[in-house]
C-alpha cells in the first residue's frame, strides 16, 4: 500500500482555493498511490471562530473530495470545519471512491479557542480499507495516549494524525509521534501544516511516516510544501506483532 503525505500550506479562509490547489497537486501524483493524507482544517487554516465557513457533511467540500477520490481512485484523509444539528465540529474525514467516514476531533485545544466554538467527538474513527485497519485522530489527540491506545488484539494497523501543530511545540510533535508508534506497535503517519496563518502562527511541517522499527519512511525539510510517498509494509508489521505480541500483557481499561 502506498501512502502520500501532503504537507499543505492553506490559503487563509479560502476553501475553494484550497480545494482547487489540492486538485492540481493530485493531478501530478503518481498513479499507484492509494491514500493521500492532508493537514487539519486544510480548507480554511486553523480558524475556529469563523463558523460561517462551516459546511454540512454533504456540502461542497465533501462533494469535491468524493469527486477527487473517484477521479484518481484514491482515499483522502484530513479534517474540515463542519456543522451538523446546529453544532460545530473539527471533523475528521476518510473519503474513499465508494464510501465516506466522519468523526469529530475528541480533544479540543482550549488555548486555541476550540472549546469555545466546537463540540468534541466521543468515539474513534477506525476503519478497514484495502485490507488495512486505520485509526484517524486530529492534532491535540496526539497528547492523549489512552485515546490513541491499540487495545486487545490490535484495533488498527496504521495510526494517522492530521494536524496544525505550531513551531513553538514542534519538538513535542516529533517525539510524541515516535512514542505512539512504540506504544501501539503500529505504523504512524503524521501530517502537519506549513506556513504562517492569518493569526500569525507559524507551522513548520515535520510530517512523517514512522514504521515499527522507528524508521522515518517519509521526512520533509522545514517549511517545505509538497507530497512525499512511502510504501507501507503491512506484512512486516504483522510479523513483528506475531513475534512480540505485547498486547497480551497490556493493562485492561475502557474508554469513557
Amino acid at each position: 500500500m502506498k501512502v502520500a503525505l501532503f504537507q499543505f500550506e492553506s490559503e487563509w479562509l479560502e476553501p475553494k482555493k484550497n480545494l482547487d490547489k489540492l486538485g492540481e497537486w493530485l493531478g501530478r501524483l503518481e498513479s499507484d498511490v492509494d491514500i493521500v493524507v492532508l493537514p487539519e482544517l486544510f480548507t480554511t487554516g486553523f480558524c475556529v471562530d469563523r463558523l460561517d465557513l462551516a459546511e454540512p457533511l454533504d456540502g461542497a467540500t465533501v462533494s469535491i473530495l468524493r469527486q477527487y477520490a473517484q477521479r484518481y481512485d484514491i482515499a483522502l484523509v484530513g479534517s474540515f470545519l463542519a456543522v451538523e444539528g446546529g453544532k460545530y465540529y473539527n471533523e475528521a474525514f476518510f473519503v474513499t471512491p465508494e464510501y465516506t467516514f466522519f468523526e469529530p476531533k475528541r480533544h479540543l485545544f482550549a488555548r486555541g479557542g476550540e472549546k469555545q466554538y466546537f463540540t468534541s467527538g466521543d468515539s474513534r474513527m477506525i476503519i478497514e480499507y484495502m485490507g488495512v485497519k486505520f485509526c484517524v485522530l486530529v492534532c491535540y489527540d496526539l497528547r492523549f495516549p489512552v485515546w490513541s491506545r491499540n487495545t486487545s488484539g490490535y484495533d488498527y494497523d496504521v495510526l494517522i494524525y492530521v494536524a496544525a501543530w505550531p513551531q513553538e511545540r514542534i519538538r513535542w510533535w516529533n517525539n510524541l509521534l515516535m512514542a505512539r508508534s512504540i506504544e501501539n506497535q503500529c505504523i504512524v503517519c503524521g501530517v502537519n501544516a506549513v506556513g504562517v496563518d492569518g493569526n500569525g502562527l507559524h507551522y513548520p511541517g515535520h510530517s512523517t511516516i514512522i514504521d515499527t522499527r522507528l524508521q522515518h519512511l517519509v521526512e520533509f525539510s522545514d517549511d517545505e510544501e509538497g507530497i512525499r510517498v512511502a510504501e507501507l509494509d503491512i506484512a512486516a508489521l504483522r510479523h513483528f506483532r506475531e513475534k512480540c505480541p505485547m498486547y497480551l500483557e497490556a493493562d485492561k481499561f475502557r474508554f469513557e
